[in-house]
């Protein structure tokens, strides 16, 4: 397994430090209510009259919306996502690569060849660093995507959908949905996912990626229990649909490790009951992408500083 630079790793946590909570900013204000250290940044007002017309109507929504913990935990999600998952895969998919045969060619042809591997190089670096940027703008339309979609108008995407299809598509029930009707929110899932699926197919493409995305679209929100069980932070009554724990059955066996125990001494007595939202695992998808797509980006500018090294 390749190690982990440390120069890769401080450059992917300096970014989810930074560009992260910018980025998850883009839905933060429709889906969470942040209760310890918040960031809340209102829109500059730019009159008293537009002030007074605003708060007249429906308020708006603040500029930036966060919380003092969140930069050190995306931090740490993007050196997870974008460094060290994508070399534990490695193990498991890894391609054996065959070495240049540098030996068997004269002292020319190995400069030439080894020029022309220069340009290789650099170009591809280029491309690496240009779909991360793209990687992460795509990943802030997605995100913006679903604050979209959690403040239009109830109703809207299913009416349209039953004019187009039919209202029996959305009283067909899904597996993955606990043979639930097609809702609001199940809607907003599946729009969300294909966005996401794209993003990989177009910018990605590869088996690891691909994994790494799906299990982060699970396991991400998951991770959030604890945060919501301890106060840190809450979703939003209309945005708060999704209860993993709900048909958790309390293991009733004499069992030295009862599960029920442990989930009251981890997420409190009332865990079945803590709510996220759906939305938010499409987003960890995107998330997981554009941390893949930097730490290949920052791996290569490694390679090219030790390569530059080497040449007198």
């Amino acid at each position: 397994m390749r190690s982990l630079n440390p120069s890769t790793t401080a450059k992917l946590f300096a970014t989810g430090f930074t560009i992260g909570p910018i980025v998850d900013s883009l839905h933060n204000q429709s889906l969470l209510r942040y209760n310890v250290l918040p960031i809340s940044i209102a829109w500059p007002s730019l009159s008293s009259a537009s002030a007074s017309a605003s708060s007249a109507s429906v308020p708006l929504l603040p500029l930036f919306c966060s919380s003092w913990t969140v930069p050190p935990l995306l931090g740490i999600a993007y050196v997870v996502l974008g460094g060290i998952l994508p070399r534990i895969l490695e193990l498991f998919l890894s391609q054996e690569t065959v070495p240049s045969p540098t030996l068997l060619v004269d002292e020319k042809k190995q400069q030439q060849q080894q020029n022309a591997n220069n340009v290789s190089k650099n170009d591809m670096q280029q491309m690496l660093r240009t779909r991360a940027f793209i990687a992460v703008a795509t990943t802030a339309l997605i995100i913006k995507l679903s604050e979209m979609l959690e403040t239009r108008n109830p109703g809207m995407m299913t009416t349209g959908l039953s004019s187009l299809f039919g209202s029996s598509v959305l009283s067909m029930p899904l597996p993955f949905l606990d043979h639930r009707p097609l809702e609001e929110a199940h809607v907003n899932f599946i729009i969300m996912m294909i966005a996401s699926v794209s993003q990989w197919a177009i910018l990605d493409g590869t088996i690891s990626s691909l994994i790494i995305a799906s299990i982060t679209s699970i396991g991400g929100p998951l991770s959030e229990l604890p945060f919501v069980a301890n106060g840190v932070w809450e979703y939003v009554d209309q945005a708060a649909d999704y209860f993993p724990l709900l048909n958790v059955v309390p293991n009733s066996s004499n069992n030295s490790i009862n599960i029920n125990s442990l989930l009251q001494i981890v997420l409190g007595e009332n865990y079945q009951t803590l709510a996220l939202s759906s939305i938010t695992g499409p987003c960890y998808f995107a998330v997981t992408m554009d941390a893949i797509a930097l730490g290949r980006w920052f791996d290569s500018t490694i390679e090219t500083d030790d390569q530059d090294e080497l040449v007198p």
